[in-house]
């Protein structure tokens, strides 16, 4: 059930404005109706509008682990914007946001499990009609086995035993083919079951690889890069994290379109991939941040950084209106090593720190190391 932050809102100045009426009308005095103001105001219901947004985005995780965890960073994101002094208007583009998330999410939920479904239903056909064809050509082979062993019986009662040992051939001979053809018939039937279930398995695999890229850049979404993240910190291998994030993105939107902005996002996608090493993992963290986790302490990753840095930052060419427009775009890096016992969340938290440190200067280069 969606909740309307909207409602909330309305309510509380609703009951603003009755106190006010009652002191106008003499019945209390301007300090109870002070009082009566702040103990109705908007924070509790800012505060439990993002605990309600933060529970939903806990419970589409568990709904669906694919993307659950794309809907749970967005409406994250919208519940650090509400604040109490929220205006019916800011409230209401809030609620719009929300409604468009979970909109989104339960379309492209939907039809994920609706994949997997189809997937799962064809498999347990192609089982079944194996099983199917096993079972007739075992019923084949049965009757097959019961005339050679009614043929058996009936050399008991010859006397000629040159017709004993013909009718022995013929049966030994009859008795082989019944069990050759079971052979062939049991390969052929293992070997068409075995194909199937690879070209499932195959389907599956294409699924999985396209659930975990981002659908603008074809980088890999953020889900798969914490998946990633997490194994490579179990393992305590040496590891460095970098977030990068575009400067000044918002004003590329506000002044040619998001058309132009979704293309730039796409070209400085490709040179960061460019940029970037084979065993370098690289991803789209959200709008226009992006993530490299390498496997390198920060003796080797602070260098790769700033060449990586020189190399996406410069000139970008765009599609705006009927012409192509010229930008030039800089990037803030922060770069941060794993330190013993640190969480992933940590990590990223001070990579975070570290970019933040560096917009903040003005200027698109990596940031300095951070143990």
């Amino acid at each position: 059930m969606m909740i309307s932050l909207k409602k909330y809102l309305d309510s509380s100045r609703v009951e603003q404005q009755a106190a006010t009426l009652s002191v106008r009308l003499g019945a209390v005095g301007p300090e109870p109706v002070r009082a009566l103001e702040v103990s109705r105001s908007a924070a509790p219901l800012a505060a439990a509008y993002r605990s309600a947004l933060h529970e939903m985005g806990s419970a589409s995780v568990e709904a669906c682990p694919a993307l659950g965890p794309e809907l749970k960073r967005s409406l994250g994101q919208v519940a650090e914007t509400i604040a109490p002094e929220s205006s019916r208007e800011s409230a209401e583009a809030t609620q719009a946001t929300v409604e468009g998330h979970l909109q989104d999410w339960g379309r492209r939920t939907a039809a994920h499990y609706r994949q997997k479904t189809a997937e799962v239903r064809e498999l347990l056909l192609a089982m079944a009609r194996t099983a199917e064809s096993v079972g007739e050509r075992d019923q084949r082979a049965a009757g097959q086995i019961t005339e050679v062993t009614t043929q058996l019986k009936t050399i008991a009662c010859l006397d000629d035993l040159t017709e004993i040992r013909s009718s022995i051939e013929r049966s030994a001979a009859d008795l082989k083919t019944s069990v050759d053809r079971m052979a062939a018939e049991g390969r052929q039937a293992i070997a068409q079951l075995k194909a199937e279930v690879s070209g499932y398995q195959t389907k599956l695999e294409e699924a999985e690889e396209l659930a975990s890229r981002d659908a603008l850049t074809g980088l890999r979404n953020r889900a798969w890069v914490e998946s990633q993240l997490e194994q490579r910190l179990a393992a305590g291998a040496p590891l460095s994290v970098a977030v990068v994030d575009i400067d000044e993105f918002k004003r590329v939107n506000d002044k040619y379109g998001h058309l132009a902005g979704d293309e730039l996002l796409q070209k400085f996608a490709g040179e960061l991939n460019s940029a970037s090493r084979k065993t370098d993992l690289i991803g789209r963290w959200g709008g226009d941040e992006f993530i490299l986790v390498l496997d390198c302490g920060l003796a080797v990753a602070a260098p790769q950084i700033e060449r990586l840095s020189a190399w996406v930052c410069g000139d970008y060419a765009v599609q705006a209106g009927s012409g192509t427009t010229k930008m030039k775009v800089d990037a803030s890096i922060g770069l941060a090593e794993r330190g013993a016992g640190e969480t992933m969340k940590e990590l990223l938290a001070r990579a975070d720190a570290a970019m933040y440190v560096r917009k903040s200067a003005g200027r698109g280069k990596a940031d300095g190391p951070r143990r």
